[in-house]
């Protein structure tokens, strides 16, 4: 499968892949530079400091061999939860993906034009490695961590000019790295950003292994002692190599314009519906409907941390029919700690019904029955969440986006353009160590 898979990921990239990917590497560095200056973010950047140094720039943490780059870069993109999602492979791409790719290139000394093609064909892998894993895979393990190194080494080996032979091998060697149980987010711990750190760093071993003529498993995945067999029960292997002559799948990749769990924002979305036609002083009752996953993951009515508010639907709704749009600071322990919010939360129930249940991953919806005093209710629902190809976003919310997380980094105007413009110049031929050297 890995073979089909190298054959795939070697079709030319055109010019509007490669702009849609520097919009992903805008949106990751946003990300990024905002998720280095949480808690997890500093200790990472501290952990960077005992690393060798090198060409490859390390944001918060100077310049680092790219192994290192990619692994403290890594674990930057996922902290504030407003990286980019890909449906029904249910991970992110960004935070894997981008920083394999960035730490190589630097190294490399690569053209713009090359990390852009390397950004697509890396998404192309874990997507399509991701798909195939199966809801029962996606119940124990965070497919981000465990698809996550195929599309790094897919992306690394697109710089490193990789044979087809030698992307076999990276990729095999990818998948028999990968790990990342999901026992992390039931304990709050940070142990999700070492997934996406860990997993940029083994794909960008891989590859640079593979160009070395070290050899991997070819059936890392569908062998008798592969992945499928030992992770996924309900696999579906005919994902990886479908429609393989189709639109690269960075094009179904969403963008996150909410700083909460994916499953979150269809709730988010269809309570901002409501937000402007009931004040909480009446409401009697809130119910939240969507599908099972959103339901049994985000199912936390006494949030303690900003990590648990982010996976709590009931949090959502409370700070959005209280304040609106949510931004980060509707997250933080003073937003957990307001009297009104936790009033409000305590009314709210959920239910995990159809037809969302059904439409997911497909679709990530949600429905919201606000019921009044006086005995009145209101409803809303959304079919997609904001930021999915049926419901996009403009190329100017994605900049705003990203304009916004580095300025709560304390980033000053000047240095956030730059940054932002750098980005977006590289599809035409934009200076790539520019753009690297403007990050804090």
């Amino acid at each position: 499968m890995t073979e089909g898979l190298a054959a795939i990921l070697a079709r030319p990239v055109g010019g509007a892949a490669r702009a849609r990917a520097a919009l992903h590497l805008m949106d990751w560095l946003g990300c990024a530079v905002a998720g280095q200056a949480s808690e997890a973010g500093h200790i990472v950047a501290a952990y960077a400091g005992k690393l060798g140094a090198g060409a490859a720039k390390a944001i918060g943490g100077g310049r680092l061999e790219a192994g290192a780059a990619a692994l403290v870069n890594g674990c930057y993109g996922n902290v504030l939860e407003m990286d980019d999602i890909h449906r029904t492979s249910i991970l992110h791409p960004g935070p894997v993906v981008v920083p394999a790719a960035l730490a190589v290139a630097e190294r490399e000394g690569a053209s713009a034009e090359a990390l852009l093609t390397a950004l697509v064909r890396g998404y192309e892998a874990v997507i399509r490695v991701g798909r195939s894993f199966g809801p029962g895979h996606y119940r124990h393990w965070h497919n981000t961590s465990t698809g996550g190194p195929f599309g790094a080494a897919a992306a690394a080996g697109s710089l490193l000019a990789l044979e087809q032979p030698q992307m076999v091998a990276a990729l095999g060697n990818a998948g028999t790295q990968a790990s990342g149980p999901w026992q992390c987010r039931l304990e709050g711990a940070m142990s999700k950003q070492l997934h996406t750190g860990r997993a940029a760093a083994s794909g960008l071993a891989a590859a640079d292994l593979a160009a070395l003529g070290f050899t991997g498993p070819r059936l890392i995945l569908e062998g008798p002692l592969g992945w499928y067999a030992a992770t996924c029960p309900d696999a579906r292997p005919e994902r990886v190599l479908a429609g393989p002559e189709g639109d690269w799948l960075m094009l179904e990749t969403s963008f996150k314009p909410w700083p909460a769990c994916r499953h979150a924002h269809a709730t988010i979305d269809a309570t901002l519906k409501l937000r402007d036609k009931v004040a909480a002083e009446v409401i009697e009752r809130v119910l939240v409907r969507s599908f099972a996953d959103a339901v049994g993951i985000c199912d936390n009515p006494a949030p303690q941390t900003t990590l648990q508010a982010k996976f709590s639907l009931q949090h959502t709704a409370a700070v959005v029919l209280l304040d609106g749009p949510p931004r980060l600071e509707a997250f933080d322990p003073p937003a957990l700690r307001r009297s009104d919010v936790a009033a409000l939360r305590a009314k709210v129930a959920l239910e995990a019904t159809e037809p969302f249940t059904s439409a997911y991953p497909e679709h990530f919806g949600a429905g919201v029955v606000v019921e009044l005093k006086d005995g009145r209710r209101l409803e809303a629902s959304v079919r997609d969440s904001l930021g999915d190809p049926e419901n996009p976003v403009s190329l100017g919310e994605i900049e705003a986006k990203a304009r916004m997380l580095m300025a709560s980094a304390g980033l000053a105007a000047a240095r956030i353009e730059a940054i932002v413009g750098a980005a977006l110049a590289l599809p035409g031929g934009g200076d790539l160590r520019r753009m690297t050297d403007l990050l804090p």
